[in-house]
């Protein structure tokens, strides 16, 4: 080999791959692998939520539709007085009040500033500095908090912000200034900011992406992951409940009380990943408070373990592990010398390691599985198409030496029996039942003569561009071009059954009916001639083998269900009201009619009357299948004499 041949033979392997590792870097600069991902994500953590705590330390008082129709909105300050006032007298741990009150309500506001100021309360006020909305006047700074939620790009919660560090005393989230009331400690969030307690936190690292399955987020402050318990995990009561003192004291005392909205009109309401795989009755979106008081538990498990109870993988080892399964993709598409054992193999691994990445999720570590898979997938995927592209270099030099063929179907069958073609290099005559779709296009001539040659063969290629795929993305055959028409065949060379080889054939005729609609359009808008078809439909059995010599073989079906089919399209020429006439023998249309899935929406038939065929006994009966009910069909000539 010459070294010029030696660098082609470089090449040739070498640019597949490099096309594949360019639609690898596309998928990981897209949203598509952070969107499956977080699906699998948010799938997981709905069939295996975290396990809630035998003792809930949270109790929830909603202000529920019920609530607000009572009530009022907003409700007064002497209401809100009234609730901290019992909440107060059972004993409570903590309030977090999720309301903001930065104005007051109604004639006694002085009351809830009182308790909000008061040394002894246990009340904390939320804020929010984007909308310049302050604390209840009074409340002292080690009682504020900010209740501000970390929304995905897909508006889901998954992500909890744990801490924000170097800000002022007051810029603390509510979960964790209620924790740190509650238990009268600040250990946890001196632990975080003295980088004692190290996470692993959320991170984004530049050309590395992010931790877990992120692609790219904002991973300012200390976040992370949420362990969500199931929905509906905490005691909850309404706040007419709290009120009226219905609220068990078990439900107050030493407990964590968190008061918000939990009415769909305060839209204080937020999709989390349950919300992705519940509809009807079960749909739902959890309140703000509900969230808060998950983030309270995840900030006790972060305590408690001294690290987030789902970890999301540093995006460096992903790197790593991409870069390993990118070489095992290349590795085992070259070295497996059989196509489909090596399919088989990069199939199994695939699913092995799917399996393993879901298994670590489901133990709360999170490693993004998308980039991994799809690595060794598209670079496999890329060595079968190379090692395809040669193998169809030799099957066009096979079909050259054995002859052209209009039809994949027929090339398909030639390749998959070549060894014994190669002995007497001819398809072995057979008899088929099979059904054959035989066209003509209306006024050639006259067409012809209104356009430039050139102009006529592009006018019929338009055609051929909607018929050719209709027919052969239903299983037929053309088996040949007749100038400005079609021979196809269903059921030859090979057959999906008499019944459904006949439904494909009236499924396609359907699929030129519309696509001429759309073409004629088109024509309209170039200025060019409609285009109108004639369709003739019969099925039968007919004879089916090699024809020609060894220089030219031909695939050919003859008999008397081709010539029953042309007649069928040709006769009667000025009987048509529609772009494309299509009539049928009976014995298709029985077969048709006799099939379940007979067609995608209901046939229209309109009888004709009977054919009388030269060299055949009985005459066909023939119907026309209507693409839509005509303005005024056209009477039907008798039974018993042909139409026309």
């Amino acid at each position: 080999m010459t070294r010029r041949h030696r660098l082609s033979s470089w090449l040739e392997h070498l640019i597949p791959y490099a096309i594949g590792a360019l639609l690898l870097v596309a998928i990981q600069r897209t949203g598509l692998r952070e969107s499956i991902n977080l699906l699998l994500y948010d799938l997981i953590t709905e069939l295996r939520p975290a396990p809630t705590p035998p003792s809930r330390p949270i109790t929830l008082i909603g202000i529920s539709e019920a609530d607000v129709g009572a009530l009022g909105w907003p409700l007064d300050d002497a209401l809100l007085c009234q609730a901290i006032d019992r909440l107060e007298t059972g004993g409570v741990a903590a309030i977090g009040l999720d309301l903001y009150r930065d104005k007051g309500v109604g004639t006694q506001q002085a009351c809830l500033r009182q308790r909000a100021s008061n040394p002894g309360s246990h009340l904390v006020s939320i804020f929010n500095v984007a909308a310049a909305i302050a604390p209840i006047p009074g409340t002292p700074v080690h009682r504020q908090a900010f209740n501000d939620l970390v929304l995905d790009p897909d508006s889901v919660v998954r992500r909890d912000l744990v801490h924000v560090a170097g800000q002022d005393a007051a810029t603390v989230s509510l979960p964790l200034r209620l924790q740190e009331l509650a238990s009268g400690s600040t250990a946890l969030r001196q632990a975080i900011e003295s980088g004692k307690l190290a996470g692993p936190w959320l991170e984004s690292i530049g050309w590395a992406g992010s931790a877990g399955g992120y692609g790219e987020l904002d991973a300012a402050g200390f976040q992370q992951m949420l362990p969500f318990r199931s929905p509906g995990s905490f005691p909850s009561y309404s706040f007419r409940q709290l009120l009226m003192g219905a609220v068990p004291a078990k439900a107050i005392e030493g407990k964590i009380v968190l008061i918000g909205s939990t009415a769909p009109s305060l839209r204080d309401l937020f999709t989390v990943p349950h919300s992705r795989f519940r509809s009807g009755a079960e749909a739902m979106q959890m309140s703000g408070m509900e969230i808060h008081a998950q983030r309270i538990l995840a900030l006790r498990d972060l305590e408690r373990l001294g690290r987030p109870a789902i970890v999301a993988v540093d995006p460096r080892w992903q790197e790593l592990l991409l870069l390993l399964n990118v070489l095992l993709g290349v590795v085992l598409a070259e070295a497996i010398p059989h196509l489909r054992r090596s399919v088989l193999v990069v199939g199994l691994i695939e699913v092995g390691q799917i399996a393993t990445l879901v298994a670590l999720l489901w133990n709360g570590i999170w490693l993004g599985a998308i980039m991994p898979v799809a690595g060794l997938g598209v670079m496999a995927a890329t060595g079968w198409l190379r090692r395809s592209a040669v193998n169809q270099r030799q099957r066009q030099e096979f079909q050259r030496l054995l002859g052209q063929t209009t039809s994949p179907a027929v090339a398909y069958q030639l390749w998959q029996q070549r060894e014994s073609l190669l002995s007497d290099g001819r398809f072995e005559g057979r008899q088929l039942p099979v059904t054959v779709l035989f066209s003509d296009t209306c006024n050639f001539t006259t067409v012809s003569e209104q356009l430039k040659p050139a102009e006529v063969l592009d006018w019929l290629n338009r055609g051929m561009a909607i018929f050719v795929p209709a027919i052969c993305n239903r299983g037929g055959m053309v088996n040949k071009f007749t100038g400005d028409g079609i021979l196809a065949v269903f059921g030859a060379p090979v057959s999906a059954g008499e019944r459904e080889d006949a439904v494909a054939a009236v499924a396609a005729a359907q699929a030129i009916q519309e696509g001429l609609v759309e073409l004629n359009a088109q024509l309209r808008a170039d200025g060019q001639p409609e285009m109108k078809l004639r369709i003739g439909l019969h099925s039968g059995d007919v004879l089916a083998g090699s024809m020609g010599s060894s220089e030219r073989l031909e695939y050919a079906v003859i008999g008397d269900t081709v010539n029953c089919a042309s007649r069928l399209e040709s006769i009667d020429k000025t009987r048509q009201d529609n772009l494309c006439r299509v009539l049928a023998s009976s014995t298709t249309k029985e077969l048709v009619e006799g099939t379940v899935a007979a067609a995608p929406v209901p046939l229209i038939w309109q009888p004709w009357g009977n054919l009388h065929v030269k060299g055949r006994k009985e005459p066909l009966e023939i119907w026309e299948l209507r693409d839509s009910a005509p303005a005024a069909a056209p009477a039907s000539p008798s039974p018993g004499h042909p139409p026309g």
